[in-house]
Protein backbone atom coordinates (compact mmCIF):
# COMPACT_ATOMS: atom_id res chain seq x y z
CA UNK A 1 0.00 0.00 0.00
CA UNK A 2 1.37 3.16 -0.80
CA UNK A 3 0.39 6.34 1.59
CA UNK A 4 1.16 9.63 1.11
CA UNK A 5 1.58 12.26 3.88
CA UNK A 6 -0.33 15.59 2.58
CA UNK A 7 -0.55 18.81 4.99
CA UNK A 8 -0.23 22.10 6.33
CA UNK A 9 3.42 23.60 5.39
CA UNK A 10 3.08 26.92 4.98
CA UNK A 11 -0.08 27.36 5.43
CA UNK A 12 -1.44 31.41 5.60
CA UNK A 13 1.90 32.44 6.91
CA UNK A 14 3.03 35.88 5.06
CA UNK A 15 6.48 35.33 5.89
CA UNK A 16 8.70 32.84 4.59
CA UNK A 17 8.13 30.13 7.30
CA UNK A 18 6.34 26.94 8.04
CA UNK A 19 4.65 25.89 10.39
CA UNK A 20 5.94 23.20 13.01
CA UNK A 21 6.22 19.54 10.99
CA UNK A 22 5.91 17.36 13.86
CA UNK A 23 2.82 15.92 13.06
CA UNK A 24 4.56 13.87 10.46
CA UNK A 25 6.22 11.74 12.79
CA UNK A 26 3.14 10.82 14.99
CA UNK A 27 0.88 10.18 11.95
CA UNK A 28 3.79 7.69 10.88
CA UNK A 29 4.01 5.83 14.34
CA UNK A 30 0.03 5.56 13.86
CA UNK A 31 0.50 4.28 10.12
CA UNK A 32 3.57 1.49 11.16
CA UNK A 33 1.37 0.58 14.20
CA UNK A 34 -1.45 -0.75 11.56
CA UNK A 35 0.40 -0.86 8.31
CA UNK A 36 3.75 -1.88 9.26
CA UNK A 37 4.62 -2.86 5.15
CA UNK A 38 3.07 -0.28 3.89
CA UNK A 39 5.32 2.42 1.85
CA UNK A 40 4.70 5.66 3.36
CA UNK A 41 6.20 8.63 1.18
CA UNK A 42 6.45 12.31 2.76
CA UNK A 43 7.34 14.95 0.04
CA UNK A 44 7.83 17.35 2.54
CA UNK A 45 11.10 14.94 4.17
CA UNK A 46 12.34 14.89 0.33
CA UNK A 47 12.41 18.58 -0.13
CA UNK A 48 13.62 19.92 3.17
CA UNK A 49 14.45 23.60 2.30
CA UNK A 50 11.54 24.08 -0.16
CA UNK A 51 10.69 27.35 1.62
CA UNK A 52 13.86 28.71 -0.01
CA UNK A 53 12.91 27.41 -3.39
CA UNK A 54 12.61 29.97 -6.51
CA UNK A 55 9.79 29.44 -8.93
CA UNK A 56 10.87 26.81 -11.21
CA UNK A 57 11.51 24.65 -8.41
CA UNK A 58 8.50 25.22 -6.32
CA UNK A 59 7.07 24.49 -9.57
CA UNK A 60 8.52 21.21 -10.34
CA UNK A 61 7.85 19.97 -6.52
CA UNK A 62 4.76 20.90 -7.08
CA UNK A 63 3.70 18.84 -9.67
CA UNK A 64 6.13 16.08 -8.78
CA UNK A 65 3.74 15.95 -5.22
CA UNK A 66 0.39 16.68 -7.03
CA UNK A 67 1.57 13.02 -8.95
CA UNK A 68 2.74 11.53 -5.89
CA UNK A 69 -0.60 11.88 -4.25
CA UNK A 70 -2.76 10.99 -7.18
CA UNK A 71 -0.44 7.51 -7.30
CA UNK A 72 -1.21 7.26 -3.58
CA UNK A 73 -3.55 4.08 -2.64
CA UNK A 74 -3.80 6.11 1.27
CA UNK A 75 -3.59 10.02 1.61
CA UNK A 76 -3.16 11.47 5.10
CA UNK A 77 -4.20 14.65 5.33
CA UNK A 78 -2.90 16.49 8.37
CA UNK A 79 -5.06 20.09 8.37
CA UNK A 80 -5.19 21.95 11.72
CA UNK A 81 -5.92 25.28 9.38
CA UNK A 82 -6.03 25.48 5.82
CA UNK A 83 -3.44 24.56 3.26
CA UNK A 84 -3.59 25.58 -0.20
CA UNK A 85 -1.48 22.65 -1.54
CA UNK A 86 -2.87 19.94 0.54
CA UNK A 87 -6.20 21.37 -1.10
CA UNK A 88 -4.77 20.51 -4.32
CA UNK A 89 -3.40 16.75 -3.25
CA UNK A 90 -7.18 15.97 -1.86
CA UNK A 91 -8.57 17.35 -4.89
CA UNK A 92 -6.15 14.67 -6.97
CA UNK A 93 -6.18 12.05 -5.32
CA UNK A 94 -10.12 11.64 -4.53
CA UNK A 95 -9.63 12.27 -8.50
CA UNK A 96 -7.70 9.31 -8.62
CA UNK A 97 -9.62 7.24 -7.05
CA UNK A 98 -7.22 7.75 -3.83
CA UNK A 99 -8.57 7.15 -0.10
CA UNK A 100 -8.31 10.81 1.46
CA UNK A 101 -8.49 11.33 5.41
CA UNK A 102 -8.42 14.09 6.45
CA UNK A 103 -6.84 14.58 10.05
CA UNK A 104 -8.49 18.13 10.92
CA UNK A 105 -11.23 20.20 13.49
CA UNK A 106 -12.40 21.84 9.90
CA UNK A 107 -15.22 19.33 9.92
CA UNK A 108 -17.33 21.91 7.56
CA UNK A 109 -14.57 23.13 5.63
CA UNK A 110 -16.46 22.48 1.88
CA UNK A 111 -12.55 21.09 0.51
CA UNK A 112 -12.17 19.04 3.32
CA UNK A 113 -16.13 17.66 2.98
CA UNK A 114 -15.91 17.19 -0.90
CA UNK A 115 -12.82 15.38 -1.11
CA UNK A 116 -12.27 13.57 1.95
CA UNK A 117 -13.39 9.87 2.52
CA UNK A 118 -13.22 10.23 6.12
CA UNK A 119 -12.65 13.30 8.47
CA UNK A 120 -11.36 12.37 11.69
CA UNK A 121 -10.85 15.33 14.48
CA UNK A 122 -7.46 14.70 15.99
CA UNK A 123 -4.47 11.54 15.90
CA UNK A 124 -6.02 9.09 18.47
CA UNK A 125 -9.28 9.10 16.34
CA UNK A 126 -6.96 8.36 13.27
CA UNK A 127 -5.31 5.52 14.92
CA UNK A 128 -8.69 4.13 16.06
CA UNK A 129 -10.08 4.06 12.54
CA UNK A 130 -6.99 2.81 11.19
CA UNK A 131 -7.33 -0.12 13.86
CA UNK A 132 -10.98 -0.15 13.09
CA UNK A 133 -10.20 -2.06 10.31
CA UNK A 134 -12.90 0.63 8.14
CA UNK A 135 -9.11 1.75 6.09
CA UNK A 136 -9.63 -1.35 4.95
CA UNK A 137 -13.02 -1.58 3.78
CA UNK A 138 -12.55 2.20 2.17
CA UNK A 139 -9.65 0.06 -0.11
CA UNK A 140 -11.51 -2.17 -0.79
CA UNK A 141 -14.73 -0.29 -1.68
CA UNK A 142 -12.48 2.03 -4.27
CA UNK A 143 -10.14 -1.29 -6.03
CA UNK A 144 -6.94 -0.48 -3.97
CA UNK A 145 -4.51 -3.26 -2.41
CA UNK A 146 -4.43 -3.05 1.61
Amino acid sequence: MRIFLAGIIQGSLVEPAIHCQGWRDAVRDVLARHYPGADVYCHYESHPNSIAYELPEILATLEDGNAKAAASDVVVCWLPSASMGTGLEMYLAQQAGAVVLAVTPMAANWVVRAYSDRILPDLDALDAFCASGELDELLRAKGRSE
